[in-house]
């Protein structure tokens, strides 16, 4: 199957010549041929070329950004939320268009790319109804006749760096709840996704101009990692959220941190499904190989590992092979594909460097790997999804390989399991497969999974935008999308009135003159 690319970059405002950074829908920036490019993965294709904003431009940005914010803090919350309304009604409208897109750009299948659309919808639904909700407490004082309270005011730019693999979706996970917040954003979208980054801008842009307001509200540049390091260290952006490689995400948390800002890091997942004797191993067998091999392994809640009781490991490997046996790879906008290509040629090597060191350990692949030849994968970004027998202590194992490459691993007690589990640098995503009461609640308890997300009976692979996502330990700490997240992108303050006639000090303290 084939797209129309160039109809679809029509239809979303995108030309083929990118520019550096965008601050509204209308931009005088001279167009000129860009010193770098994205490439689909799909069919090896040129989309667009562009430049990498400089230093000079990106302060031109910021004051942008800073200025936008002085006339929208003071626009009500509920008005804020009527324009994130307005912006999800036209993500509807270009929801066929954006999600080939990013199939197309990031090599996803059309399904998921759909699907991270919608995701953009649902969060900006949720900001909508949170606009009207951004609720302090009140607490009783000590003092007579006084009142004390909390609000929460926004905290001004919020920096948004983003990775190729949601190259749209994690982005309104923080721009929705931002936005509604009272902020204005500032968004470095990986440069390898740069396009369909340039399509959501220019959708939000005519929103806000539409309505008259500045177009510093939402800003994009295009950078690299300098642009990254500009932002994490400028003190005009009060708040960070950076979404990438735990290594990425240690450098921008030290800098951020070094001048006292706030940082939210979504980075690294080796996550986990464990499978007890009690488990439907149906359903384990769903949830495992969806989380292994969609976006090719390239989620950070992929499914690295499956923990399988000796009980069932035989059986259960033997539908795993089998289910591996039918999977079908190739272009991903074609429905009957289950899997896309890495995102370029340096993924696939990281790919067979990482098969080679789990054979160099002494693993054993019961499903082969390798890269796919031919017309058909021309791109050089193609490989098979493959499975392979470890020991959990391996060094493979403990790190996180952006590609579908599947660890299996027996345990005999459930401790054990859980120990396996937990017993790796990152800690986003697990699971549990079981109609055991005692070991679904034995999960989910203190001394069960550390990880951010636990589910039960559900893979690790996916998430609602209803609750809170993230991870702890290597994977960062940060908590984006649901529940009470909109605090991170606010600050708190405590206020205290004093409506008597006397001036009475806290805790009893006299001071008279």
């Amino acid at each position: 199957m084939s797209i129309n690319i160039q109809s679809i970059l029509s239809r979303l405002g995108v030309d083929q010549y990118l520019m550096p950074f965008y601050t509204g829908a209308k931009h005088s920036e001279t167009k000129k041929h860009g010193s770098a490019q994205s490439i689909s993965p799909v069919d090896g294709q040129t989309i667009a070329v562009f430049d990498l904003i400089d230093e000079e431009h990106y302060n031109d940005v910021v004051e942008i950004a800073k200025k936008a914010f002085e006339q929208w803090k003071f626009i009500p919350a509920p008005k804020r939320g009527e324009i994130v309304r307005q912006f999800a009604e036209r993500l509807r409208e270009s929801k066929d268009d954006l999600g080939a897109l990013v199939s197309y750009e990031m090599g996803k299948s059309l399904q998921e790319g759909l699907g991270e659309v919608q995701e953009m919808i649902d969060i900006c639904d949720f900001a909508v109804g949170l606009s009207r909700q951004l609720h302090g407490l009140t607490m009783h004082s000590e003092r007579p006749l006084h009142r004390m309270y909390e609000q929460w005011h926004p905290l001004g730019i919020v920096g948004i760096i983003s990775a190729f693999n949601f190259p749209v979706a994690v982005w309104s996970w923080n721009a929705a709840l931002a936005w509604v917040c009272g902020n204005v954003c500032i968004w470095k979208p990986s440069e390898k996704t740069p396009v369909t980054a340039v399509a959501c801008q220019n959708i939000i842009s005519e929103v806000l101009e539409k309505n008259g307001l500045p177009a510093g509200i939402s800003c994009l540049v295009i950078g690299d990692r300098n642009t990254g390091e500009l932002m994490s260290n400028d003190t005009r952006i009060p708040l960070v959220s950076a979404t990438g490689s735990t290594r990425m995400g240690k450098a921008v948390g030290a800098a951020v941190g070094a001048r006292l800002g706030k940082s939210i890091l979504e980075l690294g997942g080796n996550n986990a499904i464990i499978i007890t004797p009690d488990s439907d191993l149906n359903m384990a067998l769903i949830g495992s190989i969806f989380g292994a091999v969609g976006t090719a392994g390239q989620r950070c809640t992929s499914t690295r590992r499956l923990i399988i009781h000796e009980s069932v490991y035989e059986a259960f490997k033997e539908k795993l092979i089998n289910a591996y046996k039918q999977l079908k790879i190739g272009n991903p906008l074609d429905a009957s594909n289950h899997v896309g290509p890495l995102i370029d040629e340096s993924a696939v090597e990281m790919y067979l460097s990482s098969i080679e060191k789990c054979i160099a350990e002494g693993g054993k692949f019961v499903v082969d790997g390798g890269k796919l030849e031919g017309e058909q994968y021309s791109s050089g970004c193609y490989v098979k999804p493959c499975v392979a027998e470890v020991s959990a202590d391996f060094e493979i194992v403990k790190h996180e390989t952006f590609a579908p490459i599947l660890y299996l691993i027996k345990y005999r007690e459930f401790d054990e399991a859980i120990y396996i589990q937990n017993n790796v640098p990152q800690g986003l995503s697990s699971a549990v497969i079981t109609n055991n009461l005692r070991e679904a609640e034995r999960f989910l308890s203190v001394s069960g999974s550390d990880c951010g997300i636990a589910n039960v009976n559900i893979g690790t692979s996916g998430a609602e935008i209803g609750g809170a996502f993230g991870g702890e330990k290597d994977t960062g700490g940060g908590r984006e999308s649901g529940s009470d997240a909109w605090k991170a992108y606010m600050r708190r303050q405590t206020n205290t009135i004093n409506y008597s006639t006397e001036l009475p000090l806290a805790q009893g303290i006299k001071f008279d003159l």
